[in-house]
């Protein structure tokens, strides 16, 4: 990986470590720029959905999780090699701290982005105040699992329309099972 990396910037392979203390510190920067570019896929799906939904705080708060989901998705199929860069495994403290390069242009990392669709969920009445502790893992795992499962998997046969349809039906099955 790093060598790749290195040949496609035209540097050589120990180049990398003069900007890194170390391959953790390197792989744990790569990491957050992959979440970045996802927060920012989901950002752009997010304000694509939000200029049909209108001034309904319903409508906006729906727009809000299909955006989440959706560009979600959209990423892992378009982008997958980053989206597997962007959830491989941190190595131990890399994963707690708070990393700006992990934001999409609006400051929210993609969980972040998450939670405030579903807080607008909540606001709208679409989400039952007990049900939204731990809403985002769900959430989460479940379109996280369909985005393997179309990547490398029994869906990743499936046309780009097949995907997105799949894709559609499956953020609002989770969205009914939030209710």
């Amino acid at each position: 990986m790093l060598r790749e990396a290195t040949r496609r910037a035209g540097v050589v392979p120990n180049a990398a470590y003069r900007h890194f203390a170390n391959r953790d510190a390197l792989v744990a920067a790569v990491r957050a720029a992959a979440l970045g570019e996802l927060a920012a896929c989901m950002e752009r799906e997010i304000a694509a959905r939000l200029k049909a939904a209108g001034s309904d705080p319903t409508a906006i708060a729906h727009a809000r999780f299909q955006g989440v989901g959706i560009g979600y998705l959209r990423f892992a199929r378009e982008e997958t090699g980053l989206f597997l860069t962007a959830f491989s495994r941190p190595a131990i403290g890399h994963e707690l701290t708070k990393d700006p390069a992990r934001a999409g242009p609006g400051g929210l990392d993609p969980f972040e982005l998450l939670g405030t669709a579903l807080d607008a969920l909540l606001a709208a009445g679409r989400l039952l105040p007990e049900r939204r502790p731990g809403a985002e893992h769900l959430a989460w795992s479940a379109v996280h699992g369909m985005a393997h499962l179309s990547i490398d998997g029994p869906l990743r046969r499936l046309t780009d329309d097949e995907a997105d349809a799949f894709g559609t039906r499956l953020v609002e099955m989770v969205e009914r099972g939030l209710r």
